[in-house]
């Protein structure tokens, strides 16, 4: 490593992804190899998910706020703390997910109003990640790994929602790679997460702009 090549355990990492991309599993083996703190998705504790997948239309406002509290919580606690650490889903994928509940009739167009300006003055007070690891899943396979893992209150979910949040999140990658530094990875097959830090030391050192690794040979290494 040269001199200024960037300390991975000073990196702020969020990993971002489409519901079934393996964003969790990634980020514990990278928190477990490179030694940092991992910030999971409030899943087990969210006191609205089950709710949600209820009635989607009554709890759609109420969960979204309680996800962006959440995430905002632990994006400011990474920050606070001056470490570095990995963050399974960013604070800046949740407006993803209320664009498309606004969209299909789901989120009063006031309610989504009123997120998104949330949402615009809580940005104003964070400091960005290191870089964002996009995790390219197709949606069949997300969709595979959804009923792999077997949560009751995803067995509704559909793969046409998994496609039409695909293409979101194609837009927002685009989007995001303008100001914070983005790693797109091929994820349809789980990767060496040896492989994968060292993907991310040599891909941040020119991630100004979106970087896709599409390859693992020996320039990746």
């Amino acid at each position: 490593m040269t001199p200024n090549a960037p300390r991975l355990d000073d990196m702020f990492i969020g990993i971002a992804g489409v519901i079934g991309a393996g964003k969790s599993t990634l980020a514990t083996a990278l928190g477990r190899h490179m030694g940092l703190d991992v910030y999971y998705e409030p899943v087990d504790d969210n006191e609205y998910l089950a709710d949600f997948y209820r009635d989607t239309a009554r709890y759609s406002f109420a969960t979204q706020i309680y996800l962006l509290n959440r995430r905002f919580q632990q994006h400011q606690e990474i920050i606070w703390k001056g470490r570095g650490a990995v963050q399974d889903r960013t604070i800046y994928e949740d407006a993803i997910f209320a664009k498309m509940l606004s969209e299909s009739g789901l989120m009063d167009p006031r309610d989504y109003r009123t997120y998104l300006q949330l949402f615009k003055h809580m940005s104003n007070f964070m400091c960005k990640p290191s870089a964002i690891i996009y995790l390219d899943v197709k949606p069949e396979k997300s969709l595979e790994r959804i009923h792999e893992r077997s949560r009751g209150v995803e067995s509704g979910i559909t793969l046409e929602y998994l496609t039409a949040l695909y293409n979101e999140y194609e837009n927002f990658v685009q989007d995001v790679s303008r100001r914070i530094p983005t790693i797109r990875v091929s994820w349809d097959q789980y990767r060496d997460v040896e492989e994968m830090a060292e993907v991310i030391r040599s891909e941040y050192m020119n991630a100004t702009f979106l970087r896709e690794v599409t390859a693992w040979d020996n320039a990746s290494r």
